[in-house]
């Protein structure tokens, strides 16, 4: 997805390390917090944004060693990391220790090959996905290769499902990430909030390049703007931007078409030329474009971070 020179990405630090108190807060000093920093930090920018919290955090989440790797995440905060995806064969436990960053594994044979990088162990407890059965969770873990054992985890039963077959064998348990916070039982030693630590962080806005009177359909579609004036701007899928709400000049607006690399919002009197429109931010939420993208939040959140230029406030 390319970034486009016309829309500026604003992120907030002091409120990703705002969310990363608050998560503090309601999970208590025991249990260990994990943050999420895949994907570039959710297309935030894991060069900042990791820096920024890593003295409110105990540990880093990424994907697979290449992200940390990449990212240089040991070096720039000090922090372990754990990955989600299981380690592949052409990788050993000395790839994983250079970079201070824990494998996971899947099965008994990953566990003794890598237990020198003290791996976790992935459960499937229903997402059926690069996980270990429950049924074969004993033998993987029985040589005690295994620090951690967790799953991935949107409902309470499957956080009972890892303690029932993971629990009292010795490994810490962590299954919750921002959907399960506010389930205490789900806490467990650790949890893994990933979006939870950047709502509310990110505006992203565009200016208007052209305000009409709409004189009969527009656009590819032939749409009607509701208003009787439509605006253009310099953002379209090409950016990740999609039909959806918007706000131009602090006003509940629209987003009636997308191009490739322009599109269509509602206007009314007044608006011209130069006027900011809001994608996100401003109260509009992740949630509330997501809804209407008829997607979840995160999409909302990595399409628009990544759409244009990033800015950072300190």
């Amino acid at each position: 997805m390319a970034a486009s020179q016309h829309v500026n990405v604003r992120i907030d630090l002091s409120k990703i390390r705002a969310n990363a108190t608050d998560v503090r807060r309601r999970i208590g000093a025991v249990v260990a917090l994990i943050a999420v920093v895949k994907a570039d930090a959710y297309g935030l920018g894991v060069d900042r944004v990791a820096p920024a919290i890593a003295d409110l955090v105990d540990e880093f989440c990424v994907f697979n060693l290449q992200e940390a790797a990449e990212a240089r995440l040991h070096e720039t905060t000090g922090k372990s990391i754990i990955t989600l995806f299981p380690a592949p064969p052409s990788l050993d436990a000395g790839d994983y220790r250079r970079h201070r960053v824990r494998p996971v594994v899947i099965h008994a044979e990953g566990a003794a090959r890598l237990r020198d990088a003290a791996p976790l162990l992935c459960v499937d407890t229903g997402m059926q996905r690069f996980a270990c059965p429950p049924g074969e969770v004993g033998a993987v873990l029985k040589p005690g290769h295994c620090r951690d054992a967790f799953t991935h985890a949107t409902k309470l039963e499957a956080v009972q499902r890892l303690i029932e077959v993971a629990g009292g064998r010795g490994p810490r348990l962590h299954a919750a990430g921002t959907t399960l916070l506010d389930e205490r039982r789900a806490h467990l030693d650790a949890v893994r909030p990933g979006l939870a630590l950047y709502r509310g962080a990110v505006r992203v806005s565009t200016p208007l390049v052209e305000v009409r009177e709409a004189s009969g359909p527009a656009g590819y579609t032939g749409f009607t703007s509701p208003t009787g004036r439509h605006g253009v701007v310099l953002a379209g899928y090409a950016h990740g931007l999609r039909n959806g709400p918007c706000r131009v000049n602090g006003r509940p607006a629209r987003v009636l078409e997308v191009g490739m690399q322009s599109a269509f919002v509602t206007c009314d009197r007044g608006d011209k030329a130069g006027d900011e429109v809001v994608l996100l931010g401003d109260g509009l939420t992740e949630d509330a474009v997501a809804a209407d993208w008829n997607g979840p939040p995160q999409l909302a959140l990595i399409q628009l971070a990544g759409s244009g230029v990033r800015t950072y406030v300190e």
